[in-house]
């Protein structure tokens, strides 16, 4: 999370990220491999996994190499098509990027990390409607071992399209389906913090962390609101906990940045 000056000013909560996308796509690749277990298709997979590898270094190029690899070797795998739509959209190409995420739809339409790869792409290059039902065409599909993964980002998508009744929506059927999910209590409270409703941006941090678990970001979101409400002993008491339990982390880092109302 990136640290801000002014308390007023939303958290950045938007997890819609290369790094969430590409994690997902290295399981797919993982479990090609077991269906598939001859070495053509191993190599693929092993390239797949280090182009990802590269692109989360920055070394586009050498991804690019092992892509092209993975290609060569399992032209209609749909894990390679997908990894070389989030490579050709990190390197601004949107016609190949398109070209390959609905080539491995193709491959593999039901297959819900490549719905979710796609869907992040959308929603990341402004295509929101699009995007929203890849997630939710995920988030539906019986294949898919975390749908309140695919609600979250969903709302995320919604979210930075300012449709924010909508993305509201989808954090609580997140919620619904995992009453313990930190990341959907944090963007629904980030939410609310945004739109100006500090009470219940509060009730909901307090009863999520006085029942499930606490997470830096919760922690972190808890100083912001309850500075904003001018109550400088809860914030204390979140901050106290943030730098103990958390004190390594780049939110911990954040609070010296606030402005202390």
């Amino acid at each position: 999370m990136n640290s801000q000056a002014n308390i007023f000013a939303p958290p950045q909560p938007s997890r819609l990220t290369a790094a969430g996308a590409l994690a997902l796509l290295v399981l797919a690749a993982c479990a090609s491999n077991t269906q598939k277990p001859n070495r053509q298709h191993e190599a693929a997979a092993d390239n797949v996994q280090l182009g990802i590898a590269y692109m989360n270094q920055g070394d586009l190029q050498l991804a690019k190499t092992k892509l092209d690899r993975a290609l060569t070797e399992d032209p209609g795998n749909p894990d390679v098509h997908s990894a070389r739509g989030m490579l050709f959209a990190r390197m601004g190409d949107h016609a190949k990027a398109d070209e390959e995420f609905r080539t491995a739809l193709r491959e593999a339409p039901r297959n819900p990390e490549v719905q979710n790869n796609y869907a992040v792409y959308l929603c990341a290059n402004g295509r929101t409607d699009e995007g929203v039902k890849r997630f939710l065409e995920a988030a539906h599909n019986a294949l898919y071992r975390t749908p309140q993964d695919a609600y979250v980002n969903a709302g995320v998508c919604l979210r930075e399209a300012k449709r924010y009744d909508e993305a509201a929506a989808n954090f609580n059927q997140a919620l619904a389906l995992r009453p313990n999910y930190a990341e959907a209590a944090f963007q629904l409270a980030t939410l609310e913090f945004e739109r100006g409703d500090l009470a219940g941006a509060r009730a909901r941090i307090d009863t999520f962390v006085g029942t499930y678990n606490e997470t830096a970001d919760l922690l972190l979101l808890g100083v912001r609101v309850t500075r904003a409400q001018h109550d400088p002993i809860a914030a204390q008491r979140y901050a106290r906990r943030l730098q103990l339990d958390f004190p390594g982390s780049q939110q911990a880092r954040a609070l010296a940045s606030l402005n202390p109302g």
